[in-house]
């Protein structure tokens, strides 16, 4: 007979601390990054964008359309159009990723309600353009870089990744276009077209937020020489380097695989380097979006 644990050995001190959510320095980094993110982008949109009468893509897109047509507000469309797209996505984002993102939904529409009336006197409509891809890009890239999304577009491109077996870019980008075309209602074909040159922009300075001044690129080597190209990559390039053992498919002969994680500045020398020690090397170069921790495997 098992003995029955007493309720006096039971610490519900420990219980009650481990049951309280714990918020650290890295959350509060992540909510301040989507207060200011969803800040700039509304200030790009009301500043920019619409003095400029000019479009977007995605949701907020359609809502610009609503406001041109019906003069519908701007923080009231967003905010039920993203709310319809949550409830029908929703699991599709990680918990994570939802709290943030319903954080951002709501703050992104209070922000559009609170610069309505911002205004900046300008007669140069290319101004509008850039500066407003500019704070659009800026501020979608502080929300998406701590792993949140702004609702919308993105939404949709994990919907269609799932059903439509599209990659989630593609479907985006489908989605924007689509939005932009239909703009062609309330704008004229030189307005659009100025939205497209914004939204090239968005998604430039978009890129640089999220990847950084200094992007990593990950090499993938095949080459006869792996014990020498890993000793100079190691000593002249000051990166480890993994080697993973492979197996041609139809030879079936087994070779050494070097694997490195480098700067983008050092690319080209290290392109340099493998080429003068091994000319017919195999190299295969990818981008890397995180990378975390500092040690590598040598």
């Amino acid at each position: 007979m098992k003995k029955k644990r007493s309720i006096k050995n039971i610490n519900f001190e420990k219980i009650k601390l481990s049951m309280t959510p714990r918020i650290t320095a890295e959350t509060l980094l992540n909510i301040l990054s989507v207060i200011a993110g969803s800040f700039i982008f509304a200030v790009g949109i009301n500043v920019f964008m619409i003095a400029g009468n000019l479009g977007e893509g995605g949701v907020t897109g359609l809502s610009i359309i609503f406001l041109y047509a019906f003069d519908i507000p701007l923080a009231i469309s967003t905010l039920i159009l993203n709310g319809i797209l949550l409830i029908i996505g929703f699991r599709f984002l990680s918990k994570r990723a939802m709290y943030y993102t319903i954080f951002a939904v709501i703050l992104m529409s209070f922000f559009l309600g609170l610069t309505e009336s911002w205004s900046i006197a300008n007669d140069e409509i290319i101004l509008n353009v850039l500066f407003g891809g500019l704070f659009i890009g800026l501020g979608n890239g502080l929300v998406i870089r701590i792993g949140a999304t702004t609702a919308g577009s993105a939404i949709i491109g994990r919907i269609a990744n799932k059903y439509l077996d599209m990659k989630i870019a593609n479907a985006i980008l489908l989605v924007d276009l689509f939005v932009i075309l239909l703009s062609l209602t309330v704008l004229s074909v030189q307005q659009v077209l100025f939205t497209m040159v914004a939204m090239f922009t968005a998604v430039k300075v978009m890129d640089f937020v999220i990847e950084g001044l200094n992007p990593k690129k990950a090499i993938t080597i095949v080459s006869s020489k792996p014990e020498a190209l890993g000793t100079l990559i190691n000593s002249e390039i000051g990166r480890g380097v993994t080697m993973v053992n492979g197996q041609g498919f139809y030879s079936r002969e087994q070779f050494d695989i070097l694997y490195v994680v480098i700067n983008k500045s050092r690319l080209v020398r290290l392109k340099r380097l493998i080429k003068k020690y091994d000319e017919n090397a195999f190299v295969v170069v990818n981008d890397v979006n995180s990378v975390l921790g500092n040690a590598f495997p040598q």
